[in-house]
């Protein structure tokens, strides 16, 4: 940053200005924080102790949950923390390390979910190689690139963040968003955007079309189920995780990807909202508690008989 705007920390505005509207802001959350990170814990803990779940599938299920934990921790606990402490101040140190896991954690979810729908399109379009391509490595290898690529490309933005010197220290968010950091920058910012658009192109819209060219396959193998209750199960369970998937990509496209003349900030708090704190909440329930089997392990894991042989 240039010494002569040197900022050493920001005001984050928050959700709203309002106090009425921040005490129902709060409630809601924290609510929404509080259910997600329990929802996601306890699907963790009943894929750990229960051996019958130590398959593809629910190692991809088990660091899904972790990344929400990570991803909603980020940026939550600080806004409420902030409002309970009646400051809304964060050092600019803090501010470029909340942005960097914030970037991580959102990435790296964005190309796991690719990898989860890549293994249930392996698992419902070629069950009989399944096991054989789904190898121990092979899914190692799966979990990590995600890991990498994402602390790759926030470690980019992060760097090139420190070079910006900036207008103002008044950030119209309830967190250090990327965007919102560019738009007080009075440097010039045009690598920045450029990058924003080339590494948010590889890790949301490439991961969003690779997920919807997996479920077509899978759809028309549904389609074929003889019985009618088993499609209309099958077509329940993907039809919620589309819905999920959209809900998650379709808010980061239109925050990140819309033109700037498009975007005001409300409406940009209100779409943020939906992917940092309703996804990571959604996403124990669609892809986690809908199953039968995590649904007894967890059952077992409650009363605290998680080594019981199943029913």
């Amino acid at each position: 940053m240039d010494n002569q705007t040197r900022i050493f920390e920001f005001i984050l505005l928050g959700l709203s200005e309002q106090p009425l509207q921040q005490q129902v802001f709060f409630g809601l959350s924290f609510s929404l924080y509080l259910i997600g990170c329990m929802g996601n814990l306890l699907s963790i803990l009943a894929i750990l102790l229960d051996p019958h779940l130590h398959s593809p599938m629910y190692f991809f299920l088990s660091n899904l949950s972790l990344l929400d934990i990570c991803f909603a921790s980020t940026t939550i606990p600080k806004m409420l923390v902030n409002h309970l402490c009646g400051h809304s101040t964060i050092s600019s140190k803090a501010c470029l390390t909340q942005m960097y896991f914030f970037i991580t954690f959102g990435a790296a979810d964005s190309i796991l979910l690719s990898t989860m729908a890549y293994d249930r399109y392996l698992a419902i379009c070629c069950p009989l190689r399944y096991i054989t391509i789904m190898s121990v490595l092979r899914c190692a290898l799966l979990v990590a690139v995600p890991w990498i690529s994402a602390n790759l490309i926030s470690m980019v933005h992060t760097i090139l963040m420190t070079r910006l010197s900036f207008c103002t220290n008044r950030i119209p968010h309830f967190f250090c968003d990327l965007n919102a950091l560019i738009k007080l920058s009075c440097s010039n910012t045009q690598v920045n955007e450029m990058l924003v658009l080339v590494f948010g192109g590889s890790v949301v819209l490439i991961p969003f079309v690779c997920i919807m060219a997996s479920y077509t396959p899978i759809a028309m193998a549904v389609w074929k189920v003889p019985s009618a209750q088993g499609k209309w199960k099958a077509f329940s369970t993907c039809s919620s995780h589309l819905c999920v998937v959209a809900l998650f990509y379709g808010t980061i496209i239109g925050v990140y990807f819309n033109p700037a003349s498009t975007h005001t900030t409300q409406k940009d708090i209100a779409t943020t909202v939906m992917y940092t704190m309703v996804t990571p909440m959604l996403n124990p329930f669609i892809y986690s508690l809908r199953n039968r089997d995590l649904k007894e392990a967890l059952w077992k894991l409650l009363k605290g008989n998680h080594l019981a042989k199943p029913l």
